[in-house]
């Protein structure tokens, strides 16, 4: 009995040992976590799921297919992989018999019954977009900027548009030579004569040009975008950009390379750099003209912002030009006879859904947006892709956030009657139309913020139904004859897993793949985290997940993690992006740390109002939730209110940073991974929709840009960044360390990482930055 008990307690001391984590262990190459499977896709004819898998743990993923009737998986070959993959991306015809795709930059045409593939083009050239018109008799495609047209009967090719830049046009002449040239013609008989027969002939050439000739669109010096043609073969759409020259694009050095010297990568432009001027056309090839789409009588064109109140010596109320613009998409309906255009305006304020009379170029307003703020939210644009589309020929589908959250609407182009197809406090994060057109298969989060669920309901809102069970994340692919549908699933302590099931409600989910965890990764028991909600002191609920240590262990010091890229979601039931960040935490708390992560103002999945409470002020209310966070701690789980630590990456470096330059009072030491600094030298696309042009409104980019507040640091602050992220340049680290000595201050240090770029790569760095990271909060955060 006495040795039985040694041989337990020896075995329960090497179980507790396995089980302990470590830096090196976490942040070791990812494959020991296990494999997921990713881009999943359905084979044409419903009887197999294409995806990429690892089981092997091989250098790079592998193309895997789960064979529907025989329930078995295969491995594939790349090129058929690729195959099947470039077929899923490509168009149907009406009929939902033919496919039209592009594969290894040439163009193919599959017949679905027969499985025959055609060729359409083999060319040095890049073939690409290719799309069915006239009744799917013909498929265009471009190469460059040049549609073409294959007739699928004949076989026959035909160049629809010939670009070219416009021929100068001819000297005007001034006031002497124009009367000269009068004068000659009312002193010559012959020269009016011969005018005359000139002007004649060209006239008739016009009158009888052959139906062949190929139209000629003129593009000046602009750029040539978004070229496509009607269903009916008769209209071009397309933008002319005219790029600024005074654009200045940043440079970021590479120090380690191959081949030994410096190189410099091409970046981008920081916040306010100038921006193209867009004007879009339709061109008539009945009548062999382009007519310019006017933009300058779009309700509330002319309509300044609020935020220019601020500034009146600058925007003065006498004032009232159309802001800029650019047509982010021309929609058709199947068979021609209407076009929608998306317009978005160049200060991210507005958003106009215009009918569009083709032959005319006038507009009809369909639905307008205005948001103060900035317009986004999902399906809106913004950092995604626009939701629309025609539910039929007169019926078009689009998302908005006119309620205060992003959800479906129908605008029927005949009555101008705009119908809301979901409404609720809750999120249509995605949609799509279904083959039939009688329904929209949608991803909310109705029953919980943090929760996913996939619905179907019909095109008038009437009869939705929800189609999976399982409580967590979902990414799905909907089967071709949309019998059944194929989905990632995962739960926020097990990675994403291959399920399968009947595209029915109530229909049991089939698990396919079961790689996600390897056997050394479930020896740990990571923590299913508790989701809860406190209030700010806005009076609004905040989500957040809680990893609480053992009675035993606990510390009375607490760590917030700052989840990145400002409009994320990251407390749901789902498998986190932050996946390092999860099992650090789970470190920390077995080293009896307790850590909240929360869903501050400005994450996603929460509607507008959550969205855009960071308008003109970064780490404002945001930062305000981060400190209500700690507040809370105290209050509901007995934190020492002097040892609470944060660390965050991207734009959690820079809540961090805002956090210990402005609240020392309750964040004693942090952690600012890759932070953005100074909100002038990031991107324009996001920045400038948050905080407007630098040089509109000085006093967002004051009040919001760390390096501003630097003076205010007291504690332990620990930067990281990539030298060769071309996403938060390094730069930005090196300004605010060279700001940082100038303060005189000594308690900060800046780690560096020649090799990385924004996301770290190398087991590596994520390691050593790790390591310092615990060491940071150990030493500050713990009683001597």
């Amino acid at each position: 009995m006495k040795k039985y008990a040694i041989l337990v307690f020896i075995l329960a001391s090497q179980i507790a040992h396995a089980q302990t984590l470590t830096v090196e262990k976490i942040m070791q190459d990812a494959k020991w976590i296990g494999t997921s499977p990713t881009n999943i896709v359905w084979r044409y004819d419903n009887s197999a799921i294409y995806f990429n898998w690892n089981p092997t743990k091989s250098v790079s993923d592998s193309a895997y297919s789960y064979s529907m009737q025989n329930a078995s998986i295969n491995k594939e070959t790349y090129n058929n992989a690729q195959m099947v993959k470039a077929i899923a991306n490509g168009v149907y015809n009406q009929a939902h018999t033919k496919i039209a795709f592009d594969f290894k930059a040439d163009l193919y045409l599959m017949d679905i019954a027969t499985s025959h593939l055609t060729r359409i083009t083999q060319t040095a050239e890049a073939e690409y977009n290719p799309y069915f018109i006239l009744n799917d008799s013909c498929i265009v495609y471009q190469s460059g900027n040049t549609l073409f047209s294959w007739n699928i009967a004949t076989g026959f090719t035909k160049q629809l548009a010939d670009i070219q830049k416009e021929q100068p046009a001819s000297k005007k002449p001034g006031e002497q030579d124009a009367w000269l040239q009068q004068q000659q013609l009312s002193t010559s008989d012959i020269l009016l004569q011969r005018k005359e027969q000139k002007e004649a002939r060209t006239n008739f050439l016009k009158a009888v040009k052959h139906a062949d000739s190929i139209p000629v669109i003129y593009t000046g010096n602009s750029n040539l975008e978004s070229l496509q043609v009607s269903p009916d073969g008769r209209f071009f759409t397309y933008n002319l950009v005219d790029a600024p020259s005074n654009a200045t694009i940043a440079n970021v050095p590479d120090y380690i390379t191959a081949s030994g010297y410096t190189t410099n990568i091409s970046t981008r432009g920081k916040a306010g750099v100038p921006q193209g001027k867009y004007a879009c056309y339709v061109f008539d090839t009945w009548h062999n003209t382009a007519i310019l789409i006017k933009t300058d009588a779009l309700p509330g064109i002319t309509v300044q912002p609020d935020y220019t109140k601020d500034y009146p010596a600058k925007f003065s109320d006498t004032v009232r030009k159309p802001r800029d613009v650019y047509v982010y998409a021309v929609s058709w309906n199947q068979t021609g006879t209407a076009a929608v255009l998306d317009i978005f305006s160049q200060d991210f304020k507005d958003r106009w859904l215009m009918q569009l009379n083709a032959a005319t170029g006038e507009l009809q307003l369909l639905d307008h947006q205005r948001d103060e703020a900035w317009i986004a939210g999902p399906g809106i644009a913004w950092v995604g892709s626009t939701n629309t589309g025609w539910v039929n020929d007169h019926s078009f589908y689009f998302q908005s956030e006119s309620s205060g959250y992003s959800h479906l609407y129908v605008v029927d182009i005949n009555t101008q009657t705009k119908k809301q197809i979901t409404q609720g406090n809750y999120e249509i994060q995605e949609a799509r139309l279904s083959r039939d057109k009688q329904y929209f298969y949608i991803i909310s989060n109705e029953e919980h913020p943090g929760k996913q669920s996939v619905y179907r309901i019909n095109t008038d809102g009437s009869n939705k139904q929800k189609i999976t069970s399982l409580t967590g994340g979902y990414e799905i692919s909907i089967s071709p004859d949309e019998k059944y549908i194929a989905y990632r699933y995962s739960y926020q302590n097990k990675p994403w897993e291959l399920y399968v099931q009947e595209n029915a409600p109530g229909a049991k989910p089939l698990q396919v793949t079961n790689k996600a965890m390897s056997d050394e990764w479930k020896a740990y028991p990571w923590r299913d985290t508790k989701i809860i909600s406190f209030t700010n002191r806005d009076g609004m609920p905040v989500y957040a997940r809680i990893y609480e240590p053992v009675k035993a262990t606990k510390n009375k010091a607490a760590v917030i993690f700052v989840h990145g890229a400002g409009y994320l979601q990251n407390v749901t039931y789902g498998w986190s992006y932050y996946y390092h960040e999860f099992m650090f935490n789970n470190l920390l708390a077995d080293k009896g740390y307790t850590v909240i992560d929360i869903d501050y103002q400005a994450s996603a999945g929460y509607g507008r109002n959550w969205r855009t409470a960071i308008y003109r002020y970064m780490g404002g209310k945001d930062l305000n939730d981060e400190v209500d966070a700690a507040n809370y701690l105290v209050k509901a789980y007995g934190i020492d209110p002097n040892r609470i630590g944060m660390y965050g990456g991207s734009y959690g470096g820079f809540m961090t940073l805002m956090a210990l330059f402005t609240q020392p009072n309750v964040f004693k030491a942090g952690a600012a991974l890759r932070p953005v600094t100074d909100w002038g030298h990031y991107d324009d696309g996001y920045t400038s929709a948050i905080l407007n042009q630098p040089y509109n409104d000085s006093i967002a980019y004051q009040r919001s840009s760390p390096i501003n507040f630097a003076a205010g640091l007291e504690n332990h602050l620990l930067i990281c960044h990539g030298m060769v992220d071309v996403n938060v340049h390094y730069q930005d680290a090196v300004r605010l360390a060279q700001r940082l000595i100038e303060l005189g201050k000594n308690n900060w240090e800046l780690a560096s990482y020649p090799v990385e770029d924004h996301s770290f790569i190398e087991p590596s760095s994520w390691t050593d930055e790790y390591k310092r990271i615990l060491q940071l909060f150990n030493q500050n955060l713990l009683k001597k």
